[in-house]
């Protein structure tokens, strides 16, 4: 699983966050950010975030700080820092719960930090 969420991981920080989806995903799964926004499926999630990633302009810094895993559960702290093609800014602190079963994410769950 610790390999798994690095892998992920390593893609979200890369800015391939739609390949993460389509490769660690399962077809079922299902999302919820700390704005409600919901998802019932991988092809859901994919076009969510399609909607965001076609609004940036720029990508100042994705990181990554700290991961917990734990059975069938991991965590991610990341930062997120967007120049938006409106002219507006992103920042933001997140901590990403994703629950796996057969190697695959089931439900991912994303929440505002500090």
């Amino acid at each position: 699983m610790k390999d798994l969420v690095m892998e992920k991981n390593e893609m979200v920080t890369k800015g391939q966050i739609l390949e993460a989806i389509e490769k660690y995903f399962a077809a079922d799964a299902r999302t919820v950010d700390f704005t409600g926004r919901k998802a019932n499926s991988k092809q859901e999630a994919i076009d969510g975030q399609k909607q965001t990633v076609e609004l940036i302009k720029k990508v100042n810094e994705i990181s990554v700080h700290r991961v917990g895993v734990g059975d069938d559960v991991t965590f991610a702290e990341f930062i997120f820092d967007l120049d938006m093609k409106d002219g507006s800014k992103i920042y933001w602190h997140e901590i990403i719960q994703s629950n796996w079963k057969n190697g695959k994410i089931v439900y991912e769950e994303y929440y505002k930090g500090l």
